[in-house]
């Protein structure tokens, strides 16, 4: 979306400045353990974030369906899907029948028994999926162990050029990973777009506050961290502006909000504070130990 806007001046001029932004419509919502009733909400919110002429739907992590403790390996296999299978298929239909972008997640079938990849995805307006990111980080960590269902993936994705911007893909508990976010910045990310599922407890909403701000301040880019709500989870979607400051927090509600990205912001903070240009990787590998 391009804006013109006319400022005044004192002097006998007028300075004509082009604003770029685009539209993002961020979803937070509470999946059910029914992967067909999750599919429909998931739908009618990318139509919702269309008919308010975003160019970019992001959705949670875990999308597909909530998976509890109970739930053993097997089952989960048996749920997962392909790429090419029925859940990405109508999201797909979806943003070509709506001309969006789409950024979700999905449990991906593995050749391993028993096991799945947390896998994301990006999908253009014409309804191609043009890039897939396996999680690499599991969150085996404070009493959890997603590698007891789940298999990691083995690389990080090539950032992806988008109409809204060059989108790195990260997934939940990479983000407690700061080399994971400078890989993609350095490679050209002008957007991190984070799904997650980020479970509740102490301290764990001020560490995903702290982290969301920090990763987007260190690298001079947006974060976009779609999150679940409900179950167990804490929500606090947001979205983080290169110099941190948070344009959108949902707090607890369930549903879409929307943002405008401005990728000029991009560039003048990565001007005025260039901590990419800055880097000293010459040096850093000098120490041993």
């Amino acid at each position: 979306m391009v804006h013109f806007v006319v400022v005044p001046q004192v002097y006998p001029f007028i300075v004509i400045y082009l604003i770029n932004f685009m539209k993002a419509g961020i979803v937070q919502f509470k999946a059910s353990t029914k992967k067909n009733e999750n599919l429909t909400k998931i739908i009618s919110y990318i139509i919702k974030a269309a008919s308010k002429n975003a160019t970019l739907c992001a959705l949670p992590e875990f999308m597909m369906f909530y998976t509890d403790s109970s739930q053993t390996p097997k089952q989960l296999a048996n749920l997962a899907e392909t790429i090419n299978g029925n859940f990405i298929s109508k999201i797909s239909k979806t943003a070509k029948e709506n001309q969006i972008q789409v950024v979700g997640s999905f449990y991906e079938k593995s050749r391993r028994k028993d096991r799945v990849y947390d896998t994301s995805f990006i999908i253009n307006a014409s309804g191609k999926v043009i890039s897939t990111y396996r999680k690499i980080h599991l969150y085996d960590a404070l009493g959890f162990r997603e590698s007891d269902k789940m298999i990691s993936g083995s690389k990080i994705a090539k950032p992806v050029k988008t109409s809204i911007g060059k989108i790195g893909m990260m997934i939940c508990y990479d983000l407690r990973f700061p080399e994971m976010s400078r890989s993609l910045a350095v490679a050209g990310s002008e957007i991190l777009v984070a799904p997650s599922a980020w479970v509740k407890g102490n301290m764990k909403e001020e560490h995903w506050i702290t982290i969301n701000k920090t990763r987007a301040i260190e690298n001079g880019c947006y974060v976009i961290a779609p999150d679940q709500v409900g179950n167990i989870y804490c929500g606090r979607s947001l979205v983080v502006d290169p110099y941190g400051k948070i344009i959108l927090d949902m707090k607890k509600k369930q549903g879409i909000d929307f943002v405008d990205i401005d990728l000029d912001k991009v560039k003048q903070i990565r001007k005025i504070l260039p901590l990419l240009k800055n880097r000293r990787p010459d040096v850093y590998p000098t120490l041993k130990f």
